[in-house]
């Protein structure tokens, strides 16, 4: 993701660890995202589709098989450690049609008119406006973007981890442009597409977000991959950190069914396409 080049802690080895530690957990908490994504974004075979701020691989691993045999699916991100992630996972399905290729999504390295489909899931919200414009230019006429974003901090699994962090020191959320909430106010991915160049159209969603384990873990995967939020973590005082972990366990302890913990999440979901072809998944 892009905000490496703004916040080193952000970076390849520190999202590499956590992507290791919690890669089957994290692919089950986001997989009915990945599924509500992959058909928002309607791929057909034969389609050439770009998935940016990949990371680990979805939705472009979800992807591949559905533009199969021809059609053939690129994943995009900086880190080139977690597109080996996303590599074997390909490999380990036998998957023909997908390959990674590490880059900026601001400066992407491909011609005009590339591409039949272009998606993120949880990467736009961390891209400059420069990506969205790029995206624009390596897309067909008439092809679309198809994007997913959170919405409200205000929320389950927000609220009873990050949000009890925050009471407890104030100040900045995250630095600037590292919010995961940045488009969280309705209509304003959608606007941004349309600054790119696109016709757009967004809608918001709720969608089962459930962790298959205990609340203890929940926690420690928020600290592990939550990096944006690494300035607010560093202003708790040592001796605060105690109280913080007992509030923040009886908080996600609420969401605790059976040997899960299901929270739900409110998500948006935008889609442009260009040169006034037909948007999808709306």
């Amino acid at each position: 993701m892009t905000t490496e080049e703004t916040n080193p802690r952000w970076g390849a080895s520190y999202r590499l660890v956590a992507a290791e530690k919690w890669k089957s957990k994290s692919a089950a908490l986001g997989g009915d995202l990945t599924r509500a994504l992959v058909e928002y974004a309607r791929p057909a075979p034969g389609m050439r589709v770009l998935d940016l701020a990949s990371g680990t691989g979805e939705p472009a691993i979800s992807l591949a098989p559905l533009v199969a045999p021809l059609g053939h699916v690129t994943a995009l991100d900086l880190s080139p450690e977690l597109l080996e992630i996303a590599q074997e996972r390909a490999r380990q399905r036998g998957l023909t049609n997908f390959s990674t290729h590490p880059a900026d999504a601001n400066h992407l390295p491909f011609a005009d008119a590339s591409f039949d489909l272009v998606t993120s899931r949880f990467g736009v919200m961390f891209l400059r406006e420069d990506a969205l414009r790029e995206a624009y230019r390596v897309l067909k006429p008439g092809g679309r973007a198809c994007f997913s974003a959170w919405g409200p901090r205000e929320q389950p699994y927000w609220s009873s981890t990050i949000g009890i962090v925050h009471q407890h020191v104030g100040g900045p959320l995250t630095l600037p442009g590292q919010s995961p909430f940045e488009y969280a106010r309705p209509g304003s991915l959608s606007a941004a597409l349309e600054r790119a160049g696109f016709d757009a159209q967004e809608q918001t969603r709720n969608i089962a977000w459930t962790w298959p384990g205990t609340a203890e873990e929940v926690w420690e995967q928020v600290q592990a991959v939550a990096a944006p939020f690494i300035p607010m973590f560093e202003r708790v005082p040592r001796a605060s950190w105690g109280s913080i972990h007992a509030e923040v366990l009886a908080s996600v302890g609420r969401y605790v069914d059976g040997h899960r913990v299901k929270f739900g999440a409110v998500v948006v979901f935008a889609a442009g396409a260009k040169g006034g072809g037909p948007v999808s998944g709306l």
